[in-house]
């Protein structure tokens, strides 16, 4: 595969040299399988915020372009100080219907909640 300016871009799946440099993670068999780039997720820090935050997601070859793409994308107007790339695959989130098992557990335990605790009046509203 090669760009405009005539440079030899590597196929999606495979690092500079050719070789395939995703992460020993198992993402290479899946990137290579449909010939298609693994997706990643990213999350950008504001300049305002402590916190990273959800943006959208991309294809990449690798972490490094992924980093790249996600400042190309998620970035054009300097408005973030710090990005993540995280490969979609290693995700791992919690069902909609385990939503009782881990959520309501919680519930019972009435202790946690700042109700019963006296709060002095100059920390103000919490």
């Amino acid at each position: 595969m090669s760009n405009n300016a005539g440079t030899t871009l590597p196929s999606p799946g495979q690092g500079r040299d050719g070789e395939g440099s995703i992460a020993n993670s198992g993402l290479q068999a899946s990137a290579s399988a449909g010939r298609e780039w693994p997706l990643w997720e990213v999350f950008v820090r504001s300049k305002q915020g402590l916190e990273h935050k959800h943006c959208g997601s991309l294809h990449a070859a690798d972490a490094q372009q992924a980093l790249q793409m996600a400042r190309d994308v998620y970035t054009r107007r300097q408005e973030g100080v710090s990005i993540w790339v995280v490969p979609s695959a290693l995700i791992t989130a919690s069902e909609p219907q385990d939503k009782a098992e881990f959520f309501e557990p919680a519930g019972d335990k009435i202790y946690r909640h700042p109700g019963f605790y006296a709060i002095p009046d100059e920390v103000g509203h919490m």
